[in-house]
């Protein structure tokens, strides 16, 4: 009889113990696997800012010049109806751009707007800090316009890569169209 009992009891532990370590496992499988994502879309970030030639600006730090009372332009590239309209950072302006590649200004691509359009939009002052930003770090909208600004002559051109997303996750208001 022991030793049917200390079987039980050897595979009751055994149980306990993949039980409770299992789930951990999994864990490290989806961390290491979220982390391969993660590094996916941090080199492809890199690799458009480089290929801009704009910088970057985070969510606090954009929120801090806006609370200074920075002098600047931000646009919000994302669909007015289905974003703008419902969220985007206070003092932004809309102009859509398309989420692939806008080597060539395409005005299918913007809504039918001209780059003559996006300019009458940041201003004449090419020095003017332009901040631009999309839904999220994975977004391309926001690329298209930092390159666009770049294009057009503007230096001090940003990209607010966290977009809306970045913004209601760090708790700041929005603002919002009735």
């Amino acid at each position: 009889m022991k030793p049917v009992h200390a079987l039980l009891t050897a595979i009751a532990a055994l149980f306990l113990v993949v039980s409770i370590t299992a789930p951990a496992w999994a864990l490290f499988g989806n961390k290491f696997e979220a982390e391969l994502e993660t590094e996916k879309v941090a080199v492809k970030l890199a690799r458009d800012v480089k290929k801009g030639n704009y910088d970057l600006v985070t969510a606090e730090e954009l929120k801090g010049w806006m609370d200074q009372g920075k002098n600047m332009v931000i646009v919000d590239t994302m669909p007015y109806e289905e974003s703008y309209k419902k969220a985007h950072v206070p003092s932004a302006e809309q102009f859509l751009f398309p989420i692939s590649d806008m080597t060539t200004w395409d005005t299918k691509e913007t809504g039918g707007k001209t780059t003559e359009d996006f300019k009458a939009l940041l201003g004449d002052d090419l020095e003017k800090t332009i901040v631009i930003y999309c839904g999220f770090v994975k977004c391309t909208r926001s690329h298209n316009g930092a390159v666009w600004a770049k294009k057009l002559g503007y230096k001090n051109v940003y990209r607010f890569s966290g977009g809306i997303f970045a913004w209601k996750g760090a708790g700041f208001e929005t603002g919002e169209i009735d």
